[in-house]
């Protein structure tokens, strides 16, 4: 009888210590949410999941690290929303995020979902980290808002260039699918074209759920072009190069970052050969930490990354990077941090931000299928203006 209740006794000791231990391990531990928003489903998902994966990266190196945060252990987290590459959407799940107390925003994706949600976020009083390349998105006069690559304006100035200077093209044809992104971005590159002595002899436009485009490239050969570039996903860029192929369309094609994707060579299939598209910064073996960035993400998620993923993973470890200057995940200690960021990261060594929140330091690199892979051209580095 006494050894059983010894033994109880004993049993509820150590259960109560143990107990105890997990309050005070709870007391010494903070737990710092951020959002994120992005197409989770539908056929932008690939370009959602790459960024989702590049901040999941960062945020458990982050935890590995025991950041303090108002003097306790940060434990990071990812609250993540599918905007579904929608508007209404991005801005439901926007108020869904604020409403979970997040401390800060990594996303959204698209400029069309990140603008809208961007009001919803400053209003808030939330930092807010996007993938979104529009001009519009830091020209609100939101100090809350930042971006993750480089601008649209940036991009399209240095794709107009190449498309004059480089490739001798002088008569430029433009189609878009009249999502912000694709808009934007065709809308500086006609910019840079005219800057650089091209002519624009043809605007089409189409839409982000379209796969036939043989009207439209039927109008644009019959305009004679030396070169036409598509602003736009690879959704629309990859069928749309095997209807070019079979027009007999042999003028260079050129598209942006979205169209800089395995998912165009898979749809392009043989008709991808010898298409040019342009991304933000330099190729991922050439990034300061592109290699251990490969190596990090191919070991936690058994994969490649696609072209957002050290993107995503760079912006993740700015907040968090602000956060840990400032001592706290309070929103109104750490923006000034972020404002004046200075940092090596994955991407660059020499990551901070205007004071309208883009990046000052801008590199576009212009790629070509070769092979049926990928490969650089030229990059182009300067600065923010």
């Amino acid at each position: 009888m006494r050894i059983t209740t010894t033994i109880k006794s004993l049993v509820t000791a150590i259960a109560a210590g143990v107990c105890l231990a997990g309050v005070a391990q709870a007391a010494d531990t903070t737990d710092v949410k951020l959002g994120y928003a992005g197409p989770l489903t539908g056929p932008q998902a690939h370009y959602g999941e790459d960024m989702q994966n590049g901040l999941l990266l960062a945020i458990e190196e982050a935890n590995k690290k025991g950041i303090k945060l108002d003097g306790k252990v940060a434990k990071f987290e990812l609250n993540s929303k599918d905007d579904q590459a929608d508007p209404k959407t991005g801005v439901t799940v926007a108020q869904q995020l604020v409403d979970a107390d997040v401390h800060g925003i990594l996303g959204h994706f698209n400029s069309g979902t990140t603008i809208p949600a961007s009001q919803v976020y400053h209003d808030a009083g939330l930092p807010q980290i996007a993938m979104a390349t529009a001009p519009q998105y830091t020209t609100q006069g939101y100090e809350s808002a930042f971006r993750m690559m480089t601008s649209d304006t940036q991009q399209g100035a240095a794709v107009g260039k190449f498309i004059v200077e480089d490739l001798k093209a002088k008569k430029v044809a433009i189609i878009d699918d009249r999502t912000a992104y694709g808009q934007g971005l065709a809308d500086e590159v006609e910019k840079a074209v005219k800057a650089a002595g091209g002519q624009i002899v043809r605007r089409e436009y189409t839409n982000d759920k379209a796969n036939d485009f043989t009207a439209i490239l039927t109008n644009i050969k019959g305009s004679a072009p030396d070169a036409v570039f598509f602003g736009g996903l690879d959704a629309q860029s990859g069928p749309m190069k095997k209807q070019w192929v079979t027009l007999g369309l042999n003028v260079p094609f050129l598209s942006g970052e979205m169209t800089r994707s395995d998912t165009f060579l898979k749809l392009a299939g043989d008709a991808a050969e010898g298409t040019y598209a342009s991304l933000a910064g330099v190729p991922l073996d050439q990034m300061p930490a592109g290699k251990a960035f490969l190596q990090a993400y191919k070991a936690r998620f058994k994969k490649d990354p696609g072209v957002y993923a050290p993107y995503a993973y760079d912006g993740a470890w700015n907040m968090i990077t602000a956060m840990e200057q400032a001592g706290s995940s309070d929103p109104e200690k750490y923006l000034p941090m972020l404002k004046k960021l200075n940092r090596k990261g994955a991407t660059s060594d020499h990551i901070a931000y205007d004071d309208k929140g883009n990046l000052k330091e801008v590199s576009v690199t212009m790629y070509q299928v070769k092979g049926g892979k990928w490969e650089m051209v030229k990059t182009m580095v300067g600065e923010s203006k």
